[in-house]
């Protein structure tokens, strides 16, 4: 990140303090009046320009700035001989500025280094083994690259061949390399450990995670949240009413004999108590600094609505293959009928399954690829969502998914798979049952623990929306501690409980991974999608990625935008309590210039530092929960790698 110290506001800030200090010194040294009032100029100019040319083209466009409403304070405070104080207000106007753009770069710095992760270059394995180095930019999905140790993975994919450990911390936050072996997903920008890994691209460059949730980050710096939209539009008629109020509390006490220079002051002290500087900049700090905390522990969200949204969170949905499970789901069962052979059965599954993005269906293919198998070219295929796949494979027609698409024919074999809690995915022929393929796929590490602790954030259950059977999704949810159940239900199905939940005054988080689960993520109030399972698709349906830990980012992300909600209804109460009484102190009894600016400017900047504080108690916070973490036993290299 480069230093604040580059940031244009930040040094035309330092500038302005430096020369308001200088002419304060020279005030205080008894120099000429025409080299301190030179020096003031010069704080005015350097601290001012930029409010006032802002401020300047709102009211071209017919709007009043809190910006010209300050810098015309200042010149009229100058204007009767009050160039100290009119110096104050430019100074700590600009510092405030510069607060807000220094919390605005901090986020941004975090969007380019995402940007920065991907690798400029790729190995390409062509079709005859050869290889060649293309842009990473120009991959597309299907190509096969090489990623030697310590090479950046150059895009999303799936391991053809290989076992190393990638580090995925650059992205995630996980301190921890993971062991990836064939079948495993990785993505781009994640560092590979010390083995040689082949992996075939599954997206293009432009829709990888990493561009992805980048694109979406910036997005989330772009937006404002609801709360803030509405204090700019009453900014704008209160801007209005502050003039008006100005301009009388000059014309009637000068119409009924009032001096000059001490009406003039009253109505220059009024303009800058009650302009609304510290309302306007109460929300987004929190906010923005809220977004910059939870794309540093792993979920990065689209903007800050995201954030508000979460704070009202009081229902849970998940989705469970992917999101409740680890999403590498294991064959364990190859069950053929009538006088096909097992091999031919899966050799089938696995072609038809050649342009699936489900996990299942992924899994089932790449079951068949370790084995060995020679798989057909599939063509005209066709996803079912929530139901399977459609490919036309060797002149037979080829569905694999869920048991209902052998429609009310009972194939043999399903009802025990259920029952011991396995996936039963079945294969057609021609419109017959050719077999039953079983899969399991065991539930994410500590993801009992994280619902424990979601459940109490929330103060709900959450509920497992799958299309899976009943029956296994029972078996999972038992060892989750979950009671609520939705099983065999079709994308459309997922949306309909929802609707339903939010019919009765709920707000839905939602949490999936997929193409199917695009409905479910956008139709929820706030839509999550697991990055390692995400189509672009779901991606597009979603409000933020989940690249670290799903179930257990799910808390501490509710906690957060909790925690912002909070900071921003404080900071509103503390700015709304300062103007109260400052206008109050300036009507009622006489209020020093002096205190006035430092009174209304202060409060500007306290509420941009309360939520810049957001950043670094939850840094201070996550160091201790890292620090609580037993450290992992350091392999030495030689071991690593064999020798």
């Amino acid at each position: 990140m480069r230093s604040v110290l580059t940031l244009p506001e930040v040094r035309w800030a330092g500038a302005s303090l430096l020369a308001f200090l200088a002419a304060l010194g020279a005030d205080l040294l008894g120099a000429p009046s025409a080299v301190v009032v030179g020096l003031y100029l010069a704080c005015y100019v350097l601290g001012g320009w930029e409010p006032a040319l802002e401020g300047l083209r709102a009211l071209g466009e017919k709007r009043l700035d809190v910006d010209l409403l300050m810098i015309v304070a200042a010149v009229a405070a100058a204007a009767i001989g009050q160039w100290f104080d009119g110096g104050l207000l430019v100074v700590i106007f600009a510092t405030s500025g510069a607060l807000e753009s220094v919390m605005t770069a901090r986020t941004r710095a975090g969007i380019h280094a995402l940007l920065d992760l991907a690798p400029e270059t790729a190995t390409v394995v062509d079709e005859d083994g050869s290889e060649r180095t293309l842009p990473a930019a120009g991959l597309v999905a299907g190509q096969v690259v090489v990623v030697r140790p310590g090479e950046r993975v150059p895009g999303d994919g799936t391991v053809l061949d290989g076992v190393s450990e990638v580090d995925t911390s650059a992205l995630t936050g996980e301190p921890v390399p993971a062991r990836t072996v064939p079948g495993d997903a990785v993505l781009a920008g994640t560092v590979n450990g010390t083995g040689v890994l082949r992996v075939r691209v599954s997206r293009d460059a432009a829709d990888t995670v990493v561009a992805g949730v980048a694109a979406q980050v910036e997005r989330a710096a772009e937006t404002k949240a609801g709360r803030q939209l509405f204090i700019e539009r009453v900014e704008q008629r209160y801007s209005v009413l502050v003039v008006a109020g100005t301009v009388l509390l000059l014309a009637v006490p000068l119409l009924l004999g009032a001096p000059f220079q001490e009406t003039l002051l009253r109505a220059i002290v009024f303009m800058i108590v009650a302009s609304p500087c510290a309302i306007v900049l109460a929300t987004m700090p929190p906010l923005l600094a809220a977004v910059a905390v939870s794309g540093r522990r792993g979920t990065l969200v689209k903007d800050v609505t995201v954030l508000e949204a979460l704070a009202e969170v009081d229902t849970v949905v998940l989705d469970k293959t992917g999101t409740l499970t680890s999403g590498r789901p294991q064959v364990v069962s190859v069950t053929p009928l009538g006088s096909r052979r097992a091999d031919e059965l899966l050799a089938l599954a696995g072609a038809a399954e050649a342009g699936s993005e489900h996990v299942l269906g992924r899994a089932v293919r790449a079951h068949a690829l370790e084995r060995g198998l020679h798989l057909p070219h599939a063509e005209g295929f066709t996803g079912i969502p929530g139901e399977g796949v459609r490919a036309v494979v060797d002149g037979r027609s080829v569905a694999v998914g869920r048991p209902e698409l052998a429609g009310d024919v009972e194939v043999p074999g399903v009802a025990a798979l259920q029952e011991a809690g396995r996936t039963a995915v079945v294969v057609l022929v021609d419109g017959e049952p050719a077999g039953v393929v079983g899969l399991s796929d065991e539930p994410r590490p500590g993801a009992a623990t994280a619902l424990a602790a979601l459940r109490r954030e929330v103060g709900g259950e959450p509920q497992v929306l799958t299309g899976d059977a009943e029956r296994p999704a029972r078996v999972l949810a038992d060892r989750l501690g979950l009671t609520r159940v939705r099983a065999g239900l079709l994308p459309g199905g997922k949306v309909e409980v929802v609707r339903a939940e939010q019919a009765r005054g709920r707000r839905v988080l939602a949490a999936g991974d997929g193409i199917n689960d695009a409905p479910l993520l956008a139709s929820a109030d706030v839509g999550l999608v697991v990055s390692e399972g995400a189509g672009a698709l779901s991606l597009d349906a979603a409000d933020g990625v989940l690249t670290r830990d799903p179930l257990g980012s799910l808390a501490p992300l509710v906690v957060l935008a909790r925690r912002a909600r909070r900071i921003a209804r404080a900071n509103l109460a503390f700015a709304a309590a300062v103007v109260v009484v400052l206008v109050g102190w300036d009507l009622v009894g006489t209020l020093p210039l002096v205190v006035g600016v430092a009174g209304h400017e202060l409060s500007t900047v306290l509420v941009c530092l309360n939520g810049l504080r957001l950043l670094v108690v939850t840094r201070r916070e996550d160091r201790r929960a890292r620090a609580a973490v037993a450290p992992v036993a350091v392999v030495p290299e030689r071991e690593r790698i064999g020798v």
